[in-house]
């Protein structure tokens, strides 16, 4: 038994060993905090925040292996010192402004940029500081957005249809259904498909139902929460 432990112990020191396990691990993160703000119809979804960690990750291990492994010198965190800026690019393309001034994408853009930082810890080795971190982020994201939600003076709700030519029939139903005034933009589909159109609308007042339940008027093929 003592020799099978001191063997794994072993294999853990390995570089390759401690590689993949990290690289694994910074998948596993991205998925669940992916799947979170996919969840909400968010633009970057579960494949986008994978691939931040994953490349996040690999810097880091990047920097460990030309120090060590190679023997080569100088700053081990340079490399990741730069994703930490350049993820902030890629979060700058998530927020959007919207006619009526409001703001969307922060918190996306925000969650891509703490993804990325829970990578470049995993990479290092640092599995407290990247596990806690993952698990305050999921916490705080999931009670905050309901704290905030009972805060709004008004809802965005993002709804998708597949018939452009019914748009006004559409606005007419979701309206009758939420009982409020509404006012709407028009977006291209967050879904891809060609042929479909998005639709901002804004409502007056906080909603007390299930938002899904606008998927029963016909023509309604998406719904989600901003």
């Amino acid at each position: 038994m003592a020799f099978l432990v001191e063997l794994f112990l072993g294999l853990l020191e390995n570089f390759f060993v401690k590689s993949v396990l990290r690289l694994a691990i910074s998948v596993l993160v991205g998925v669940l905090i992916g799947s979170e703000r996919a969840k909400h119809g968010r633009a970057a979804g579960m494949r986008t925040h994978v691939l931040v960690a994953l490349g996040a990750c690999l810097t880091s291990l990047m920097s460990i292996y030309v120090s060590d492994v190679l023997g080569a010198g100088g700053d081990v965190m340079r490399i990741s010192a730069q994703v930490i800026s350049g993820i902030g690019f890629l979060g700058a393309g998530m927020i959007i402004i919207k006619n009526n001034d409001i703001i969307t994408g922060l918190t996306t853009a925000a969650g891509v940029w703490t993804t990325s930082i829970i990578g470049i810890a995993l990479g290092y080795g640092f599995y407290v500081g990247a596990i806690i971190t993952t698990v305050l982020f999921l916490i705080s994201i999931i009670i905050f957005t309901r704290f905030e939600k009972e805060k709004k003076a008004t809802e965005l709700v993002y709804v998708e249809i597949n018939d452009l030519y019914k748009t006004n029939e559409t606005i007419v139903e979701i309206s009758k259904m939420i009982n409020s005034e509404i006012t709407y933009t028009v977006m291209p589909p967050k879904s891809g498909f060609q042929g479909n159109l998005g639709l901002m609308i804004t409502i007056s007042k906080q909603v007390k139902f299930d938002i899904t339940c606008l998927c029963e008027i016909e023509n309604v093929v998406l719904v989600a929460e901003e």
